[in-house]
């Protein structure tokens, strides 16, 4: 079947895997050559491939997009695009014989790079024989495969385990990446990967899939803790999000894995597992910049500005903490202190992994103190069977940068204590992990403001 340029906007018929791929590779380049020139010279904005990785523009790609208008634009040029992917992928699923609600994975991120590289590796369906519905002539691969339903789950863990632990350690101890490649393409695959393997003799039922997704991913999980890649507390962080994205993999494992398929298992599990060392890859070549978060919390204090003051500058040891956050391994604050006063002076605000070395920027006493962080200590002390371990997330890839604590007035002598961090983290996506960082960073926060308010309150 030879490629058309009616393939572009047409919907009815069918397309083979060669147009296919040839016109989704045009359809690429010209996109992204039209959205880097558009932006440059529009906006002065620098376009790159990564953005096409990221689920919102705040996800610290290079290219971050900081007006309604760029999004409006890239909106108005990405229409047509979105036209001809739909009508080539609803074609290609009509040749592949597969459900054609599967075109919404055309626009899922991350996900659809692996759908397409499936459209693209598998031939079209052949139609049955007359007479024989259904008949299949076993692959020869096939012999390698068990037979029981148990040695298929088995030989599915042990397939996707040694997916996860080799793009694991290519992309954390390798590469020191901790992005969409570690965090999203890894779980997907490893669902699809071990629902393909359980589903290589018979289909298997879509709980049976699910199941075995879910077996493999948490068998990853310890064996991650077991190898010392990682220690408890960064693993529970990170389940909810490998759970949801293996339970992807394995529904679409599930579509993929009936009658004839199983004669396309390899070339499925070829491009699984070619796909994510390449994400991985292609993400530490581009070096994407991490985005400035800023996390804001706030207490209303029975004292006077002069009063509170005193102590947001320097405070006395805290008491041990009783949130189970912070016994379970998460830095905590200890004690403030401060060498000097005024604009030049070095506060230290002294955790339970080590000090925050902080220079004051602002004096603007009894309103604002604000200051630039120098040096930071580790985020957390892992959980681990282990004496120590250290996972390269743990040195800069959670840093602040700078914060302060205003203080306004309020009626009745009172004062509202407000704490400002600002910080980076380098581990994408940046909106789930950020959701993390800034409930610890304003457990953080309460924690110091609360006993500024109690001992400016006891009138210490």
């Amino acid at each position: 079947m030879k490629p058309k340029l009616s393939d572009l906007w047409r919907w009815e018929g069918e397309v083979d895997r060669g147009p296919f791929l040839l016109w989704g590779a045009v359809l690429f380049a010209v996109k992204y050559n039209l959205d880097r020139a558009v932006l440059l010279v529009w906006f002065d904005t620098h376009w790159s491939l990564l953005n096409y990785f990221a689920l919102t523009q705040s996800a610290g790609v290079r290219g971050t997009l900081s007006g309604t208008s760029e999004h409006i634009v890239l909106l108005a040029l990405a229409l047509p695009f979105l036209w001809s992917g739909v009508a080539l992928t609803l074609r290609r699923l009509r040749s592949l014989q597969w459900p054609l609600w599967l075109v919404v994975l055309f626009v899922v991120p991350v996900v659809k790079w692996f759908f397409f590289a499936a459209l693209a590796l598998l031939p079209r369906r052949a139609k049955e024989p007359p007479g024989l519905p259904g008949a299949r002539v076993p692959a020869r691969w096939e012999r390698f495969m068990p037979h029981s339903a148990i040695g298929s789950a088995a030989l599915a863990v042990v397939v996707s385990l040694v997916l996860a632990l080799g793009a694991t350690a290519l992309s954390t101890t390798g590469l020191q990446a901790y992005g969409w490649g570690l965090f999203v393409g890894v779980p997907f695959a490893m669902g699809l990967v071990a629902v393909l393997v359980h589903g290589a003799r018979e289909r298997r039922s879509f709980g049976a899939c699910v199941a075995v997704a879910m077996l493999a991913t948490g068998i990853a999980g310890l064996a991650l803790l077991a190898l010392a890649f990682e220690g408890v507390i960064c693993l529970l962080m990170a389940a909810p999000l490998a759970a949801a994205l293996a339970f992807v993999g394995s529904v679409a494992g599930y579509f993929i894995q009936t009658g004839w398929w199983r004669t396309e298992t390899p070339r499925v599990l070829c491009a699984a597992f070619l796909a994510v060392p390449l994400v991985i890859g292609a993400e530490h070549l581009e070096q994407a910049p991490a985005p400035l978060l800023a996390v804001k919390s706030s207490v209303e204090v029975n004292a006077p500005p002069e009063r509170v003051w005193r102590h947001v500058v320097t405070f006395a040891e805290l008491p041990p903490p009783t949130e189970f956050l912070f016994r379970a391994g998460v830095a905590y604050p200890i004690r403030a202190e401060i060498r000097g006063e005024g604009v030049g002076a070095i506060r230290h605000c002294v955790f339970s992994t080590g000090p925050f070395v902080e220079p004051i920027e602002v004096w603007d006493a009894p309103r604002l103190l604000k200051f630039s962080v120098t040096t930071n200590p580790e985020p957390m002390q892992e959980w681990t069977p282990y004496r120590s371990v250290h996972p390269p997330h743990l040195d800069g890839f959670l840093a602040s940068s700078g914060g302060q604590f205003l203080l306004t007035p309020l009626p009745g002598g009172r004062t509202r204590l407000e704490g400002t961090t600002w910080y980076r983290h380098h581990m994408w996506p940046v909106g789930y992990w950020q959701a993390w960082s800034d409930f610890i960073i304003h457990r953080i926060h309460l924690r110091v403001l609360n006993h500024v308010k109690g001992l400016a309150e006891q009138g210490k």
